[in-house]
């Protein structure tokens, strides 16, 4: 996302107000209607989805054997009625591919006009729901049985379709139309093939389109070229083939009483809810997360799932009076009028009239269209629908099963019946995951170890202790978990046997291999070493009473110690145990820099606390302030070091610092090496290839791939005291940051460039603690290092150039400004850089601005307009899933 991005987008449903609040509106007079203002984006939105949607809505209707006209009439509905009441406001609805099947099943049994009265029914259904306000609970249905029911609906549409591509006619059955298709291969129209195989090429080629040219024909729809494509060759080769046939509007059929056996039609009703329900709640979910990824789109609003739900059983109330089919969210139609720009609903709206237009004047056009190319946009769609994609994801997830079962049970039996066995599979399949656990015994270098496979509940309580009592007294046992439950007689069986066993001489080592896997026991005499164990401090450290430490990725090795408030006969006691030696009194973290409390303090990474006049170290869990370290050196507390930290020269604290590497190192090995392994395999063999360059500040509390959520070979990053970037030519001494930019562009061609400001930098505090006589000084390296800062100083003084604020608040004092500030200013600082600015005005690179507040844990992302810089919340519904 580029940095300057525009605060605010205008409304385009709301009309601007030309007064002052307070004073007598400006408006024409009350008898001149207010025009109806339509934004851009929203109009060429509109036409492209309106492309997209006639001929698909054209080959919905064909293959469900309904009347053509039904699928525009479904379309026009569903654009202008769901698109006005619905929740979410760039879903557009219509005929959906996912109800060919169960449309079609419902015309064949109860004949046209009672599938009406059977949308109107379902719609009265969906109304229902929306009013209980149960949209949410439609979420719970297993992605496995929801993809398991399209793919069997993509199948059962693919192939009917060919048959009609081969010039015949399709059977009621997927099994029927199996057997019916050695007949049909023997007699194929080569007419039909020849148009079907030419739409199919055009429908796969047209998206491929090299070059700039073709990156201009790809905004025509590749639908519309494919059906237009064929047509037009159809008509000039003179091939006789069947055609669409659009009746007159006076004679289309509506919807009438529905007829047939009462248990039949509750069953037709609730699949057609059902199926209508699922697919346009599952699209709106889609629908969010694309418009999230889209820059400047915090003006549109989240879906409303309830109304959502309106919307869409009016539309289908609409549909069937007036003769339609079933309507439903539309999966393809929504992505593109995402991807055209839309800002509201007003796309959805206006695609819905073109359709009413073009039902209405372009019926001659229309009825040159063969029903050949039609089939094979349709059988197109119906393969699309088994994506790779979601098979390798439920596969990843151990649900193939459950996706097999609901895709063949649609297939055979049909939609309702596939669903319902696909949710009976998937119970059991949870069902045999909660009760399947695998524990194994085995002797290692005389180390026993039990591994525990699955989830522990009490009906694996009498293999788990067999397993446990083959552990001899005295001997060294590591229980290792592998699982994500452990049920109250389980915790109690490994609690109970881990104490006895430890009593009389044994050690005991509880590991887990997943978040969650662990289970906080007492404390042994010997260490517990469980990375995954919430309550231990992921390095074998036993947790203390009252550690509020948590982890923050599945790889768990976060070293906490007891609270700055415990007894001091506890912490040494507990210092004794990690350390092996007598206790001090450092009371903060190891790793990251926050205190037991949960209270984040400052460690300043050794920028602008150095040197006595850069401040005094921060005391423990607060903000600023003195540490009980600036009293002076005393028993057992050593004297304050350079960066602000307590320690002994050679005492216990450096003894225990290095143990925490050690321990830290081991933990890796064990625990997170063979996760990484194979990915770390992988960048070694490729080499690196990260997208992003991140330049940040040296601040151990600053974990980037924690605050980005990246991994190995996501990142290249590069940190500094106080994220600063020299500008070029600069007679520093110290080309490193200008050497890695150069690297990260020129090399390993990175897409952007984050410039990453935190809250509490030691270095901005130092550029404002100037030496006691005011005079600037540049006597050390840390000196030399702070002066590529003055700009930034000078700009805060001076107030020059556009404003510098967080979303929603000033800045708390003039120590965050200049760091908000530092941001703005080191990205002008890299746009000066000769390979940043040659790759920015190629428009292969963007430059982001990024603070980090450490103790609100919150990210703002920096937005540029001329007026003012504004660094704002990133927040959950504005990230990608």
């Amino acid at each position: 996302m580029p940095t300057c991005v525009p605060t605010h987008t205008a409304d385009p449903n709301r009309p601007e107000r030309a007064h002052p609040p307070h004073s007598p509106p400006h408006s024409p007079s009350p008898d001149r209607p207010r025009r109806l203002r339509i934004a851009g984006a929203d109009l060429s939105a509109a036409v492209a989805v309106f492309l997209i949607a006639l001929p698909l809505s054209l080959g919905i209707a064909l293959a469900t054997g309904a009347p053509l006209q039904a699928g525009l009439v479904a379309a026009a509905v569903g654009g202008i009625v769901a698109g006005r009441i619905g929740g979410c406001p760039l879903q557009v609805s219509g005929p959906a591919a996912g109800l060919t099947v169960v449309t079609a099943d419902l015309i064949q049994q109860y004949g046209w006009r009672t599938t009406c009265a059977i949308t109107v029914l379902a719609g009265l259904a969906q109304i229902g729901l929306g009013c209980l306000r149960v949209a949410r609970g439609a979420l719970a249905v297993s992605p496995a049985i929801v993809h398991g029911m399209l793919a069997g609906i993509g199948v059962t549409i693919a192939v009917a379709q060919v048959h009609i591509v081969l010039g015949g006619t399709p059977q009621s059955s997927v099994p029927d139309n199996l057997r019916a298709l050695p007949a049909q291969l023997a007699n194929v129209d080569p007419a039909a093939v020849a148009v079907s195989v030419l739409t199919l090429t055009l429908l796969l080629l047209w998206p491929k389109l090299p070059g700039r040219a073709g990156r201009l024909l790809r905004m025509v729809p590749a639908a519309l070229v494919a059906v237009a494509g064929a047509t037009a060759t159809a008509a000039a080769a003179g091939l006789v083939l069947a055609e669409v046939d659009l009746p007159s509007w006076r004679s289309h059929a509506l919807a009438g009483l529905p007829e047939g056996p009462v248990l039949g039609l509750v069953a037709a009703v609730l699949t057609t809810t059902l199926v209508c329900s699922v697919q346009s709640l599952l699209g709106a979910v889609a629908v969010d997360k694309l418009v999230a990824r889209r820059p400047g789109s915090g003006h549109v609003p989240r879906s409303d799932l309830d109304r959502e739900l309106l919307g869409q059983g009016t539309a289908n109330i609409a549909s069937g009076c007036l003769g339609g089919l079933p309507v439903a969210g539309v999966a393809v139609r929504s992505s593109a009028n995402v991807r055209a720009g839309a800002v509201s609903r007003n796309s959805t709206m206006l695609h819905g009239a073109l359709v009413v237009v073009a039902a209405l004047l372009m019926v001659p056009v229309l009825e040159l269209i063969p029903l050949a190319s039609l089939a094979a946009l349709v059988m197109a769609v119906g393969i699309q629908m088994v994506s790779l994609h979601h098979i390798r994801t439920v596969t990843r997830h151990r649900e193939a099963l459950v996706y097999a079962v609901t895709a063949v049970g649609v297939v055979f039996a049909g939609v309702l019946e596939g669903v319902a066995l696909g949710i009976a599979v998937a119970v059991g399949v949870a069902l045999h995951r909660l009760t399947h656990t695998r524990i194994t015994h085995e002797v290692k270098e005389e180390v026993h170890h039990v591994d525990v496979r699955g989830q522990l509940t009490f009906l694996a309580v009498p293999r788990l202790s067999r397993a446990l009592h083959l552990v001899p007294q005295g001997a060294t046992g590591v229980v290792a978990l592998d699982g994500s439950f452990m049920d109250h007689a389980a915790y109690e069986a490994l609690q109970d046997w881990q104490n006895t066993h430890t009593a009389r001489g044994g050690a005991v080592e509880i590991t887990g291999r997943r978040p969650g896997a662990g289970v906080r026991l007492a404390e042994p005499a010997a260490l517990i070493s469980s990375p995954t164990t919430e309550g231990t401090d992921g390095t074998g450290v036993p947790s203390g009473a009252g550690c509020r430490c948590r982890p923050w990725t599945a790889w768990r090795n976060h070293q906490c110690e007891l609270p700055l408030s415990a007894p001091d006969d506890d912490r040494s006691d507990h210092d004794n145990r990690a350390t092996g030696g007598p206790s001090t009194t450092s009371g903060t973290n190891g790793t990251n820099g926050t205190s037991d409390t949960g209270v984040t303090h400052e460690a300043d990474d050794a920028a602008g606390r150095q040197g006595g006049h850069y401040g005094r170290p921060s005391r423990p869990g607060t903000e600023d302030g003195p540490s009980d370290a600036d009293t002076g050196p005393g028993p057992g507390t050593g004297s304050a070091s350079p960066a602000g930290s307590v320690s002994g020269a050679g005492g216990p604290e450096a003894s225990r610092t290095g143990t925490d590497l050690v321990r830290g190192l081991s933990t890796f090995q064990r625990s997170t090496a063979p996760l990484v392994r194979g990915e770390l395999a992988r960048l070694a063999r490729e080499g690196q290839r990260p997208t992003q360059l991140f330049l940040t500040c040296a601040d151990s509390r600053l974990v980037t791939s924690m605050i980005t959520s990246s991994g190995p070979g996501d990142l290249f990053v590069v940190r500094n005291v106080g994220n600063l970037v020299p500008p070029p030519g600069e007679e520093s001494g110290d080309d490193s940051v200008a050497a890695a930019l150069e690297y990260a562009v020129e090399v390993l061609a990175v897409r952007s460039i984050t410039v990453c400001g935190h809250s509490g930098c030691g270095a901005m505090q130092a550029l404002l603690d100037p030496r006691p006589d005011g005079t600037p000084s540049a006597r050390t390296p840390l000196e030399r290092w702070l002066r590529h800062g003055l700009p930034s100083l000078k700009r805060v003084r001076d107030g020059g150039g556009p404003g510098v604020r967080l979303a929603g608040r000033a800045p708390a004092d003039t120590a965050e400004q200049l760091c908000l500030t530092n941001v703005v200013q080191q990205l002008e600082h890299l746009r000066a850089h000769a390979s940043v600015a040659r790759a920015l005005k190629d428009g292969l690179l963007t430059l982001h601005g990024l603070y980090f507040h450490v103790g609100e844990a919150q990210a703002y992302l920096l937005i540029e307009t001329a007026a003012e810089r504004v660094f704002d919340r990133v927040r959950a519904e504005d990230l990608a899933l």
